[in-house]
């Protein structure tokens, strides 16, 4: 497992780092979940990412329960907040009230003193950023969170974000955790270029196209029984976009690349946005310890130009790269 730097601080992560969306505490079950996290430590990943919102809060409480025991400074713990935690009108968003309560929360979840990387989920239109970013700052300075990062925010607002920082001399933004694959490229244009200016590494998630790009999914035929693609639980929602021929036909052509490299389609969809130097990692989910076993072995793999080149040449026509997808709620009626 090769590591690389977070942005443009001293803190190294791993090329992959170990995701529990829509898994644990949803898909699979506990006991399931922590083999999973077991076989990553035992494969060399030491960054796991998950956030107070997946499946309910339960996603935390199992990753707290997986990694009792292990060295805390041996590991990486990312977590975010912004989505309804509750039903409760401040159980959402990034109000001082609620980054606050729902650190404290996440902390308890997941039986730790502090995490590496607090991300703000999602771009709130309802906060002054101002109040946002001094609740982050604070939190630094608590000793609670390390560093801060953000999740599908757009260029714009991300260096609304730094120049306040900038100015009030607090912390800044170290990472952005946006979706990034070879089918979907709209940070390249925009996010991308500023990041790399401003020293904001990229830990991207959805790599393999919520599992598109392993070549699973056939035009004209059903999605195959217990994928996501039937996942009632919120896959299916998620990967609905990438499911129609013309998307699963162009994937079909990726195959005999990722054959001639010597890789499956999802090592070579893992690769591809490893090569984008601007990433600092890549965030992999599993049910089952075979998956991660097979997916690190793109770490550390090069892409030569001609394949980057047939890569794309594969695509024409399928994929998205408008910028303005990048979209956070709007404001509550």
């Amino acid at each position: 497992m090769e590591h690389r730097r977070l942005g443009s601080t001293g803190m190294y992560i791993s090329e992959l780092t170990f995701g529990n969306w829509i898994t644990h505490g949803s898909q699979v079950e506990s006991d399931a979940a922590i083999k999973c996290v077991r076989a990553a430590l035992d494969l060399g990943i030491t960054t796991y990412d998950t956030a107070d919102v997946y499946a309910g809060t339960r996603a935390e409480s199992v990753l707290g329960k997986a990694l009792k025991g292990v060295k805390r400074e041996s590991y990486e713990l990312f977590t975010k907040v912004y989505w309804p935690t509750g039903t409760g009108k401040n159980d959402r968003g990034l109000s001082r009230k609620h980054i606050m309560e729902s650190c404290n929360a996440s902390l308890k979840r997941l039986k730790t003193d502090y995490v590496d990387l607090y991300q703000a989920h999602r771009f709130d239109y309802e906060t002054p950023l101002e109040e946002t970013l001094r609740a982050f700052n604070d939190l630094i300075r608590s000793g609670k969170v390390h560093y801060i990062g953000f999740s599908e925010w757009n260029a714009e607002q991300i260096a609304a974000a730094l120049a306040i920082q900038d100015a009030n001399g607090y912390d800044r933004f170290i990472s952005s955790q946006p979706q990034y694959s070879m089918l979907w490229r709209v940070i390249e244009s925009q996010v991308v270029p500023l990041c790399e200016k401003e020293g904001i590494g990229q830990i991207v998630w959805s790599p393999i196209g919520q599992g598109v790009l392993t070549g699973k999914y056939l035009p004209g035929k059903k999605a195959p029984a217990g994928s996501r693609a039937t996942d009632k639980k919120g896959g299916a929602d998620m990967i609905s976009k990438f499911m129609n021929d013309q998307v699963l036909t162009a994937v079909q052509k990726l195959l005999p690349i990722a054959e001639k490299v010597d890789l499956t389609p999802a090592q070579l969809a893992i690769a591809w946005v490893l090569q984008n130097p601007n990433v600092s990692s890549a965030i992999i989910g599993a049910t089952k310890p075979a998956q991660i076993k097979e997916n690190v072995k793109a770490s550390g793999v090069k892409l030569e130009k001609g394949i980057i080149d047939a890569i794309d040449l594969a695509l024409v026509g399928v994929v998205e790269r408008d910028p303005s997808k990048t979209i956070s709620p709007k404001p509550r009626a």
